[in-house]
Order: structure tokens, then sequence, then C-alpha cells
């Protein structure tokens, strides 16, 4: 199977990351400026450390599609959470539909890099 072209989703996706980089340490750090710290680490870190093989150019670290797809779903979450808890109503409704939009147009890349772990071009050498 190859690589969906993902622009757009890719766009969508960044977006939420951004709401989720933004927000989260935003609301953490009344409570906690080492939380808030700790929790970009974790949001930015993770994804950066971990990525499935074809999905990014560099991969330090490779793990299966399903890993990626948690980190997206990490980042959706966080992102949707932090502006029901933090931000006005409106924000969040846009928030939500921003991150339902994304899950939308995430859908062919997430059946992509479960795929890959099936076939031979998408498995990683021994």
């Amino acid at each position: 199977m190859e690589r969906p072209n993902d622009r757009f989703p890719s766009v969508l996706r960044f977006a939420t990351e951004l709401v989720a980089w933004v927000g989260v340490p935003w609301a953490l750090w009344s409570h906690s400026w080492v939380l808030a710290v700790l929790a970009l680490v974790v949001l930015i870190g993770l994804p950066t450390v971990f990525s499935t093989p074809g999905d990014k150019a560099n991969v330090i670290v490779p793990v299966p599609g399903a890993v990626t797809i948690a980190l997206v779903v990490l980042h959706l979450v966080a992102a949707v959470v932090v502006a029901w808890t933090t931000w006005p109503a409106y924000v969040a409704v846009v928030v939500s539909v921003l991150a339902a939009a994304t899950v939308f147009t995430e859908r062919r890349r997430w059946r992509w890099l479960l795929s890959l772990g099936r076939s031979p071009a998408g498995r990683r050498p021994a």
C-alpha cells in the first residue's frame, strides 16, 4: 500500500498539535511549572523520538504504526480537554471541530500506518 497524500490532513494535525502544545502547559502552569514543562517535553518529545519508518524522513526510534496513531490521539484528546477546561466554550467548540476534522482526514493515513506491519514493504529489516 502506498503512502497517502496527506498534505491537508497534516495541516489539521499540526494545528491540533499546536493547540495541545500551547494549551496543556498553559493549563498546568498555575499548578506547577515543572508539570507544564514536563507536559511540553512529552507532547513534543515523544513524536520526535518515536516514529514509524516510512512516515517520517528521519526515524530515531522506530515504532509500529499503532504507536504513531496513539501519539496523534494523545494530542487530539489533550487539545480538546484543555480547550474545554481552560478556555471559553466558543474556543472549545472550535478546537473540538478541529479535532473531529483531524480524525476524519487522518483515516487514510491511519489505515496505511496500520498496514505497514502486514506488508513486506513496510517491514523493518531484522
